[in-house]
């Protein structure tokens, strides 16, 4: 506040909003509810959801940082700052890790193959993809600080090194990112751990009071599930079975059933995988202590799958019984010229039938074992089939899901309810959801997917071009960051009203990454959602901005 007294008269000048830290804010917020000057539910209110970010992540020292320039900027994907030497590949990450290097993964862009590389980093730095990009939504996941489409990298991953702002970089070198702004520094910053202060609590404690949308998580591994719940989620909205294949004990039998020529291989070399998955998901299950659980069948091509490297492709080609031409052969097959718009999601299971009915009984066989281990438990699995566009799809695949698990159901003797819902990511599918959901036991939006296919965005190559768009203004934010209310918001809107009415007993959630993005919550809020569903360490982001939502609304 500025102000001045004249004759013994006070006058204010000017005032302005005054700048604080998380723990400050939540500090404040607390102190004027204990003075009686604030209600609990305006001091919720007060507390910017975003800033909770910093509660949460390691940040770089404050005085170190000032004396930084940034040599470049790509987008805070995934919040928090790192600092490590430079690798260039998954395996280089995990080797330099064991050894006790701290490190960052710098690639063009990542894949599922690259998910231990990813786990042993510090952080990751991308030079291709967006907001959604696999690097950012693995990242935000695992809570791990990410830094995506730098475009300014000249990137030579042959040999391990890359140059920006007209430094080359090698492997070995370090260098510093921060999740959070995008800001690519050279050499070390050092940082400082997270710190959640005792306010933190109780701030959380009123969002769950006055909100009424519930707040689950987008887990695949136990040890987010639990990370997720330590931070108040209530569920899980998403688990992605195709993180849990890439495992050196496992990928070797998934890609023994990609290159299978008769149903009979494919179905041996799932067998084997089978105890993986089943074992993958009791896990998940007793992290949960009872909430549900959804999980989704195989989403991605499975071109993702398959190996890259010669040693890999020889190992393959002996296990088959095929040269290392056959199976180079059926790896170029398997490339598609689009692939997120290609063979995956429910027309694997279409395809391969046998991939459903695997996925089917690692599900219903672990709730059945979680069941009988925890009897005070209501176990209820939720099996979510995506990237459907026509009702008779859905039939097709829940028809194979119901039959398995009734047949494992019978036979284990115990009563367990379960449920078949479907993802909502393609506009048709939004558009016949009264169709839908005369099969469908719950719709989960997948808005990553369905903002790329509304707008004919690709994730992973929008970047190139978006920034172009701020500047003249055409659009204001990323639509994959923030959901565009307008046109995938109505389709969201759509579906509800189609498809409630049809099924009235129907649950509707989100597990896009919007899910984490307090105006994107807010309107879930709006249009009736029953819960969000985010990367664990937005969930307090979800829970105060839900809380939020239900107060100002």
């Amino acid at each position: 506040m500025e102000f001045t007294v004249e004759h013994g008269k006070l006058y204010m000048l000017q005032t302005r909003n005054g700048k604080r830290t998380a723990q400050a804010a939540l500090k404040i917020a607390c102190d004027l509810v204990d003075e009686g000057m604030r209600t609990e539910q305006e001091a919720v209110a007060m507390i910017d959801p975003r800033n909770l970010d910093t509660l949460l992540h390691p940040q770089f020292d404050a005085a170190a940082l000032k004396a930084a320039t940034p040599a470049g900027k790509g987008l805070g994907a995934s919040p928090g700052a790192a600092c490590g030497k430079i690798v260039f590949s998954a395996e280089e990450a995990e080797e330099w890790a064991a050894k006790g290097e701290k490190v960052v993964l710098v690639r063009l862009e990542t894949s599922p193959e690259d998910i231990t590389g990813m786990k042993a980093a510090q952080g990751i730095l991308t030079v291709r993809g967006g907001m959604t990009s696999h690097a950012a939504v693995v990242a935000r996941g695992m809570g791990t600080c990410c830094v995506s489409g730098c475009g300014d990298i000249a990137m030579d991953e042959e040999n391990k090194r890359f140059t920006l702002a007209g430094k080359e970089y090698h492997e070995g070198d370090y260098i510093s990112i921060d999740g959070t702004t995008g800001n690519i520094y050279d050499g070390r910053i050092p940082t400082v751990d997270a710190t959640i202060a005792g306010e933190f609590g109780r701030v959380m404690a009123w969002a769950d009071k006055y909100r009424t949308l519930k707040v689950r998580t987008n887990a695949d591994t136990p040890r987010d599930a639990k990370k997720a719940r330590e931070l108040g989620a209530e569920g899980i909205g998403l688990c992605r079975t195709e993180h849990m294949f890439f495992e050196e004990s496992r990928i070797a039998a998934f890609r023994e059933m990609i290159c299978s020529d008769t149903v009979e291989e494919r179905e041996a070399a799932l067998e084997k995988i089978l105890p993986y998955q089943q074992s993958d998901f009791e896990q998940l299950y007793e992290a949960l202590e009872g909430y549900p659980v959804t999980i989704r069948f195989l989403d991605p091509p499975l071109h993702e799958f398959v190996p890259t490297e010669e040693a890999d492709i020889e190992k393959l080609a002996q296990a088959q019984g095929k040269t290392v031409e056959e199976i180079k052969n059926i790896i170029a097959g398997l490339h598609e010229f689009n692939p997120m718009m290609g063979h995956r999601g429910c027309r694997l299971a279409v395809t391969y039938p046998e991939i459903a009915r695997m996925q089917t009984k690692a599900v219903i066989c672990a709730a059945i074992n979680v069941q009988k281990a925890h009897p005070d438990w209501k176990m209820k699995p939720e099996i979510m089939i995506p990237l459907i566009c026509d009702v008779k799809e859905l039939k097709y695949v829940k028809k194979i899901v119901v039959e398995t698990a009734d047949a494992e159901i019978a036979a284990s003797g115990i009563a367990l309810d379960y449920e078949v819902g479907t993802m909502i990511e393609i506009p048709r599918a939004a558009l016949t959801a009264d169709e839908i959901a005369k099969e469908a036991d719950f719709f989960c939006f997948g808005t990553n997917d369905l903002t790329q296919m509304t707008f004919g965005f690709s994730r992973d190559d929008s970047g190139k071009f978006l920034s172009a768009y701020y500047d003249r203004k055409i659009l204001e934010n990323d639509p994959f960051a923030k959901l565009d209310q307008n046109g995938v918001g109505k389709l969201m809107e759509m579906s509800i009203k189609l498809g409630k009415p049809v099924n009235p007993k129907m649950h509707v959630g989100i597990c896009g990454e919007h899910g984490g993005d307090p105006a994107s919550v807010e309107f879930c809020h709006k249009i009736g959602l029953d819960y969000v569903s985010c990367s664990p360490f937005r969930v307090p982001i979800a829970r105060l901005a839900a809380a939020q939502a239900a107060i100002s609304n």
